[in-house]
């Protein structure tokens, strides 16, 4: 599947980017009184760009320059742009 197939409320998403970017983690609140990590990603292909949410352990190894594999992906909206998440059974791995 390629970035630019994407559409909001799609599930179980597979594909094979490249982290072009990385911001600083940040600490996040959640709604059951726990703090975790969360890092934003974009990652892009010859189709296009999109930000991946990362939370907690799934940003491990993950950096800009890195190709990564994603299973088990969902696109969501926030602030009005599309962004992929993984589920709680989605996979992230680097291939090279």
């Amino acid at each position: 599947m390629k970035i630019s197939e994407l559409n909001f409320g799609q599930n179980n998403v597979a594909l094979e980017a490249e982290v072009a970017s990385m911001e600083e983690p940040r600490e996040v609140n959640t709604k059951f009184g726990t703090t975790i990590e969360l890092n934003i990603a974009t990652i892009k292909d010859d189709s296009g760009e999109i930000k991946l949410t990362l939370w907690g352990d799934q940003a491990k190894g993950i950096e800009a320059g890195k190709k990564i594999k994603i299973s088990g992906g969902f696109v969501k909206e926030f602030n009005g742009e599309k962004q992929l998440s993984l589920t709680k059974q989605g996979k992230i791995e680097v291939v090279e």
